[in-house]
């Protein structure tokens, strides 16, 4: 069966991971120079992100934030893939959405100042930032911009869940398959997706909740329909439009 995102035995399981380790990291302003909302922040709001803040580069597998811990930080995604998820005592989970370059997540917790409800998981090597609960809320307090973003961004992240709940209740395994890919390539939660997503059939099957050689299987479908193109470790989107289409005639 054609496979073109299976890795072989001896390939790395990501592009990423044929990189040596990691060199520094670029400057925090380099980092928050590429986010849209902290370009429309007025110069002392700028300079105190950058100063509180910090980044870090995170394995695949590596817990980021504990779910029932203080939600201590505002994170965001420069590089990689991150999943939130729960798991039970048994080890059984529930992903509730992926996070790609350029996502930010977690501003309700943080708003509440309450313990955060998931685990925050690298599905990929990532490079992920941190912004202090306490310089959140100075922005949102000083900072009319930020606060539109905010507003924004809460009303999109609910609209993502809604749709992942309904998602998992009505949809088969293929049409779950491509609204999971469609929701990462959502220009307003993630504007640095491009046409293209690095991601192997193991880790769209973390997000999804399928095995690998299911998610293969629907994959080969979505390349069927035209709405994507399959490469090594990659999808390319052709028609988002498409793929955002498929599985809405069983809702």
């Amino acid at each position: 069966m054609h496979d073109p995102l299976a890795a072989s035995p001896d390939a790395p399981a990501h592009p990423a991971d044929a990189l040596s380790a990691p060199g520094p990291l670029p400057a925090l302003s380099a980092l928050f120079g590429q986010c849209a909302w902290f370009r429309t922040l007025a110069p002392e709001h700028q300079a105190l992100v950058l100063a509180q803040s910090r980044v870090e580069q995170c394995e695949a597998g590596d817990v980021i934030a504990h779910r029932l811990a203080p939600s201590e930080y505002w994170i965001g995604v420069h590089r990689g893939l991150l999943k939130l998820a729960i798991f039970n005592a048994s080890g059984r989970g529930c992903t509730f959405s992926g996070v790609p370059s350029g996502g930010w997540f977690g501003e309700g917790s943080v708003i509440k100042r309450e313990l955060r409800k998931y685990e925050v998981v690298a599905i990929q090597r990532s490079t992920v930032l941190f912004v202090p609960v306490d310089t959140f809320h100075a922005l949102l307090d000083t900072s009319l911009p930020f606060t539109r973003f905010v507003i924004h961004q809460l009303n999109n992240r609910m609209g993502e869940f809604i749709a992942s709940i309904q998602n998992s209740r009505l949809l088969d395994v293929d049409a779950r398959v491509a609204q999971a890919l469609a929701q990462l390539f959502n220009p307003d939660l993630y504007p640095d997706t491009g046409p293209s997503l690095s991601i192997s059939q193991e880790e769209l099957g973390m997000l999804v909740g399928v095995s690998r050689q299911r998610i293969n299987q629907a994959l080969q479908q979505l390349e069927k329909l035209g709405a994507l193109r399959l490469a090594y470790n990659q999808i390319d989107v052709v028609d988002l439009g498409a793929l955002a289409r498929v599985g809405i005639e069983q809702i």
